[in-house]
């Protein structure tokens, strides 16, 4: 049988046969010696790279792989060295000879002599370009929509201010407590994103609710107040209409909940009541306290915090109440939105 160059022969690679069935398989296999240079390859690798058979024998795997991979390819490698565990179904991103990129999955292992000696490395890729290229172009897509998403609750909160002038500015001063509530909680990145877009069209039932019970100086009635409490409802009725990636809908209603079931519109209580609510509901009450309304003036922001402090855990989430005093407090949070 005829030796493989650097005397890594082994019984199910070396010599002529071998390397013809290693050319009628459908993924690219190669071998490299532990300085990183092609010693074989098969059809398929040759054929997905661009290359033929005696262009790539020799040839150094930095030459077909990203300048920015290579750190990490060589990780792989070493580890692989190391360890003598083979390295399955890694990422491999390859250029081709014209330039263009190939993605693949690739497998590395140990390659040794007939004594056990390491000396080399040999893989088996599989082409997931199509794969890659496809799940791409659905991230953009997404990314897209999101955008799209963004803009359209960017507009619904302005026509909610447009409805109710008197508390223009409030929506985005309860999204962007709300958000930095979120942020100190140690939440996603994802959910203090649409945690802040909560914010923005929380009050959009408002809607629903005539234009001169919003704007009443003084003090409202009974029936007036009830007309205005339907706004949570109302704004859950509207936006569970729209298939959102976010639980807006349930955020806006149940951002008057409060913990003791004393809330509305549903009466829930404890953790019944979404924790992005919470959140939403103790921003609610601090911007609503602190500015000025139709029927009072403002109560200002130490007031504002010293219902907080009284009713938490009674209305109010614990967890949210205590970041919410610490970022007043001791982090000199301040409102900058619609100032």
């Amino acid at each position: 049988m005829k030796n493989h160059p650097n005397n890594t022969t082994s019984p199910e690679t070396g010599g002529d046969r071998y390397r013809d069935v290693l050319d009628e398989i459908q993924d690219g296999y190669f071998e490299v010696d532990l300085a990183g240079n092609f010693t074989m390859v098969n059809r398929m690798i040759c054929h997905e790279l661009g290359y033929s058979r005696g262009e790539l024998i020799g040839l150094s795997y930095k030459a077909v792989a990203p300048e920015k991979d290579i750190p990490g390819i060589f990780r792989i490698f070493h580890e692989v060295y190391r360890s003598g565990e083979p390295n399955r179904g890694y990422d491999f991103q390859m250029t081709r000879k014209d330039g263009s990129v190939l993605y693949t999955e690739t497998s590395i292992s140990l390659l040794r002599n007939g004594s056990g000696e390491p000396v080399g490395f040999r893989g088996i890729s599989r082409d997931v370009t199509e794969r890659k290229l496809a799940e791409e172009n659905l991230a953009k897509s997404h990314e897209a929509l999101l955008r799209t998403l963004d803009g359209s609750i960017k507009s619904i909160a302005k026509m909610v201010e447009m409805k109710d002038p008197y508390t223009t500015g409030h929506q985005q001063r309860v999204a962007e407590l709300a958000s930095a509530l979120a942020g100190e909680m140690g939440l996603s990145l994802e959910q203090i994103k649409y945690i802040y877009l909560a914010g923005l069209i929380h009050d959009i039932g408002k809607f629903y609710v005539p234009a001169d019970i919003l704007s009443k100086p003084g003090k409202l009635s009974q029936i007036e107040m009830a007309m205005i409490r339907t706004h949570a409802q109302g704004g859950y009725d509207i936006l569970v209409e729209i298939e959102f990636p976010w639980p807006l809908a349930q955020i806006a209603w149940q951002h008057h909940e409060r913990i003791d079931g004393t809330g509305y519109p549903q009466g829930l209580g404890g953790d019944d009541i979404l924790q992005e609510a919470k959140i939403l509901a103790v921003s609610d009450v601090v911007e609503a306290m602190a500015h000025y309304r139709p029927y009072r003036p403002a109560l200002g922001i130490d007031r504002a915090l010293e219902e907080i402090e009284l009713n938490r855990g009674i209305l109010y989430g614990a967890t949210a109440a205590d970041i919410c005093l610490k970022l007043f407090r001791e982090k000199s949070f301040c409102f900058t939105a619609g100032m």
